[in-house]
């Protein structure tokens, strides 16, 4: 009997794929991620609940033969229904599979879950790196102020880096971060430091606010933390609003992929907070990969 090769804890890249316009990013960011990293992929795509076979009773008020007959015809239905929705749930995953092969990666696994997203990445979180989602779902709006109705839940659940995926994937070779001195900043300074993804790209480290000796100071830990592991970035002190600041800069400077701290608090100021999160991933077109 053979087993499958033993994967370390916290080494997998769990990507969530559904049937929306962003799984293939999901599937061509996970792929990017892996080929840098060395590190295997999970693809996973949830069942849920509101797809469980429907168990209302249709029959109505009627006589009893005809209501056990039909109530028999609904039974039969419910269950080719959930046969139907399990075929869909495993091309999905057939479909990102082939799309994670096809940019090179030969580490991938499958799973189909039943029930609650978040639930379902609490199973796998221990064994995850990252998890990697579309910044909105298949039943989402496509309006650009509306999330999918997950992501906020899992960012706020997860305690693993969460990497949200735009619409669709462009080579990443620059990076910005947004530090505030805070926990969750510190700790995405410390992440970079240490993963093999950031080796070799271009990183610029930006707080927004005014030039404090604290906030000087304290971007200059963050660039001497990430020198230490040989990652060269610039620093820069943006004025304005978080959010806006941000996205411009992210525009105008043409960045690839956003790091920053995940619905925390800041010592110097609320830059990273719920509400500037949220609003930095609905107005920002590139990736954007969240620390607690």
């Amino acid at each position: 009997m053979t087993h499958p090769p033993h994967t370390a804890a916290g080494e997998k890249i769990v990507a969530l794929v559904d049937g929306s316009a962003y799984a293939a990013s999901v599937c061509d960011h996970a792929a990017w991620m892996a080929q840098r990293t060395g590190a295997p992929v999970e693809l996973i795509h949830v069942l849920g609940r509101r797809e469980a076979a429907d168990t209302h009773d249709h029959s109505g008020a009627i006589r009893l033969g005809a209501r056990t007959a039909l109530l028999n015809e609904l039974a039969e239905l419910d269950a080719q229904r959930a046969k139907l929705i399990s075929h869909r749930g495993r091309a999905i995953l057939d479909d990102a599979r082939a799309l994670v092969d096809r940019d090179g990666v030969t580490d991938i696994t499958t799973r189909l879950r039943h029930g609650d997203v978040v639930e379902a990445v609490a199973e796998v979180e221990a064994e995850a790196r990252v998890i990697m989602i579309g910044k909105r779902g298949e039943d989402a709006d496509l309006a650009k102020g509306h999330l999918g109705s997950n992501l906020e839940r899992i960012v706020r659940a997860s305690h693993k880096p969460v990497f949200v995926a735009s619409r669709a994937f462009r080579p990443i070779s620059k990076v910005l971060v947004a530090y505030d001195g805070g926990t969750s900043a510190m700790k995405a300074v410390d992440h970079i430091a240490r993963s093999p993804l950031f080796q070799g790209l271009e990183l610029r480290v930006v707080t927004v606010g005014t030039a404090t000796t604290e906030v000087t100071k304290g971007l200059e830990t963050a660039q001497a933390m990430l020198k230490a592991a040989g990652i060269v970035a610039e620093t820069a002190i943006l004025p304005g609003q978080p959010d806006t600041a941000l996205a411009r800069l992210v525009d105008e400077a043409q960045f690839h992929l956003l790091v920053m701290g995940a619905y925390g608090h800041s010592r110097i100021r609320s830059l990273i907070i719920g509400s500037t999160t949220t609003a930095m991933i609905r107005s920002c077109k590139v990736p954007v990969m969240l620390m607690r």
